[in-house]
C-alpha cells in the first residue's frame, strides 16, 4: 500500500472508478461535510478530489484554501459544468478537471499534484535531526517548559527565521503548540484551536526524536489537547484540565553533550 491519503468527496460512490485505480494509494471517502477539516487534519491527506456535485463543496474548497492548517493540500475540483470549474478556481481549487479527464488521467493527476515529500528532504531531516538542538531552540524550549509561552514563539521563531534546512519545521511546530498553550490561558478558544490544527502538518513528517526533542511525545500530548478543546467546545474551555498543557520531553544529544 502506498503511503500517500487520498480523500474523495462526494455525495455517493461518484469516485468509484477512480478509487479502483488507484488501489496502491491509501483511499478515504467521505460524504459528510462536518467530518471534512478533521479527516484532511488527522489523515494526512496528499490530495482531496471533490466532486462538483457535492452540495457544499464551495464551503469545503474555501475552508480548506482559507485554513493555514490544510491551505496547502492539493485540490482537485471534478465536474462537467465548465461555470462550476471556473467558480472552484476562484475559490482556491489547485486544479478542475471534467470526469472524463479524471478517469483518464487520476494516476498523472495524483503523481503531478499530490503532496508528497522528497526523499532527498526526508533524507536531510533525518541528518539535521540528529544535531545538536541550537542555542536559540533550546532557550525557547526551556521557556516553554517554564510556561513563558509568549517568550517561547519569539525564541523558537528566530531560529526558524535562522534555519534553512527542513528541521526548521521542528521548531515552527514547538513554536505553533507553545502559541496554542498561550491562547488557552487567556481564554481564546478558536485561537488556541487553529494553532494546534496548523501544528499538525509541521508535526507529523518530523521523526520520533529530533535533536534530542521527544517528537513522538509532543505529538500525542498536542492531539490530545486539541481532540479535549473540541469535545469541550468554546463554552467550555473554563473546565479544561491545565494539565494537558504538558511540557516538551528532551534530553541532549552526544553533539550536545561534548
Amino acid at each position: 500500500m502506498n503511503s500517500v491519503t487520498l480523500l474523495y468527496v462526494s455525495k455517493g460512490k461518484a469516485f468509484v472508478r477512480v478509487v479502483n485505480q488507484l488501489s496502491t494509494y491509501n483511499n478515504i471517502e467521505l460524504s459528510q461535510a462536518q467530518l471534512f477539516t478533521d479527516a484532511l487534519i488527522e489523515r494526512r491527506v496528499g490530495l482531496v478530489f471533490v466532486d462538483g456535485a457535492f452540495p457544499h463543496w464551495r464551503m469545503l474548497v474555501l475552508g480548506a484554501k482559507s485554513s493555514a492548517a490544510t491551505r496547502r493540500i492539493p485540490l482537485c475540483f471534478v465536474s462537467d459544468d465548465s461555470g462550476a470549474r471556473a467558480e472552484a478556481l476562484s475559490c482556491g481549487a489547485d486544479l478542475t478537471v471534467g470526469w472524463a479527464e479524471v478517469h483518464l488521467q487520476a494516476s498523472r493527476i495524483v503523481k503531478e499534484l499530490a503532496r508528497i515529500p522528497e526523499p532527498a528532504t526526508l533524507a536531510q531531516l533525518d541528518c539535521e535531526c540528529r544535531e545538536a538542538l541550537p542555542a536559540l531552540a533550546l532557550e525557547g524550549l526551556l521557556e516553554f517548559n517554564r510556561g513563558e509561552y509568549y517568550r517561547q514563539h519569539d525564541l523558537f521563531e528566530a531560529q526558524w527565521v535562522e534555519t534553512a534546512g527542513p528541521v526548521r519545521d521542528l521548531y515552527r511546530a514547538i513554536l505553533q503548540v507553545g502559541v496554542a498553550y498561550y491562547q488557552i490561558e487567556r481564554g481564546n478558544y478558536r485561537g488556541a484551536l487553529k494553532m494546534l490544527q496548523r501544528s499538525v502538518q509541521w508535526l507529523h513528517l518530523l521523526p520520533d526524536n529530533c535533536q534530542g526533542i521527544d517528537v513522538e511525545q509532543l505529538r500525542r500530548d498536542s492531539y490530545a489537547l486539541r481532540a479535549e478543546l473540541q469535545r469541550l467546545g468554546p463554552e467550555g474551555l473554563a473546565q479544561l484540565d491545565r494539565r494537558l498543557l504538558k511540557p516538551i520531553r528532551w534530553r541532549s544529544t552526544q553533539a550536545d553533550s561534548r
